[in-house]
């Protein structure tokens, strides 16, 4: 019954939203674009159409990102993305079936590892760095493995192995805030993002008007897509013997990133990659769910960017 109503949910959850008054909140990339103005392009893979947004400072290697649950390209944040196109291309997309994207969505990891990877083959992308965020921090994970001379630099967020801890499924309380009635369905995030602590909340305040700030939506999400996003998450997460051991052959430099309280992965499964990557960095969050990089965008910035210039 939980499920069903979240499915009911899910597929508004990518609507237009109700704007907030206009803020000045982005920062100056020094280019053409920000995330509120970058327009949506599109490319087609065997016969599938992409669409994506590409931007930035054209220095060095791209940064690539694949998103959670339900997300869509508008859910990146603007002070992020912003953030890092200062210095480098950002590409941010929607993955086979989400959004603006044709195709259908996969109901496993594997798959979705594979259309992020045509998909940026058919750029013409021979080497990139990969920010991987929840269910996209899966996908991020199987396509380094997959395509180890694709990947320089892995960073992961709010994501865990295969056959993690608690993965399996969603805890009851996670199940009841999908079931809960909000003004707007964006305001989920408000309890799966960030904590109740008057500080996390007011900082989820922030990201949600910093993304409701852009103009042009991506489309809603049709009922097909988050059940199959689940099915490829559980199945992902259930446990089974030696299921860490793909994680001893991605040997890129990896940054795992989590919040101290997240409640959709939990953080025990942080620790786990952090032993079985070979060449892996852990930053934990305090007081934060699990969205610790929309918590603290300035300071996840600031040590992402060290990361991904450290020879």
């Amino acid at each position: 019954m939980e499920r069903k109503e979240f499915l009911k949910l899910s597929s508004i959850a990518a609507a237009g939203f109700t704007l907030l008054p206009k803020r000045d909140l982005l920062a100056n990339t020094g280019g053409t674009y920000t995330a509120r103005t970058v327009p949506t392009s599109y490319v087609e893979v065997q016969g599938v159409k992409f669409a994506y947004r590409r931007y930035g400072k054209k220095n060095g290697l791209p940064l690539v990102f694949t998103n959670y649950l339900t997300g869509t390209m508008d859910n990146w944040d603007p002070a992020v993305i912003d953030g890092f196109a200062k210095d480098r291309e950002v590409i941010i997309f929607d993955n086979a079936g989400v959004s603006g994207s044709e195709g259908k969505t996969p109901d496993t990891i594997a798959a979705m590892a594979r259309d992020a990877a045509s998909f940026i083959d058919m750029l013409g992308l021979k080497r990139i760095d990969l920010l991987g965020f929840s269910i996209g921090g899966m996908v991020a994970q199987q396509l380094t493995y997959d395509r180890p001379e694709l990947i320089r630099k892995l960073i992961l967020i709010g994501t865990g192995p295969r056959g993690g801890e608690r993965m399996a499924d969603y805890s009851p309380q996670v199940w009841a805030l999908f079931k809960k009635q909000y003004p707007h369905p964006d305001e989920l995030l408000l309890e799966t993002f960030f904590t109740p602590a008057r500080k996390s909340q007011k900082a989820g305040w922030d990201y949600l008007n910093r993304v409701r700030a852009r103009v042009q939506k991506d489309p809603a999400l049709t009922d097909k897509v988050v059940p199959a996003q689940l099915a490829a998450i559980f199945s992902w997460g259930k446990p089974y013997e030696n299921s860490f051991e793909y994680l001893k052959q991605i040997k890129q430099p990896t940054l795992v990133v989590h919040g101290d309280q997240d409640i959709i992965c939990p953080t025990v499964n942080s620790v786990l990659l952090k032993e079985h990557l070979t060449n892996s960095s852990l930053i934990i969050y305090p007081d934060t769910n699990h969205a610790p990089h929309y918590q603290y965008p300035a300071l996840f910035l600031q040590q992402v960017t060290q990361f991904l210039n450290e020879a």
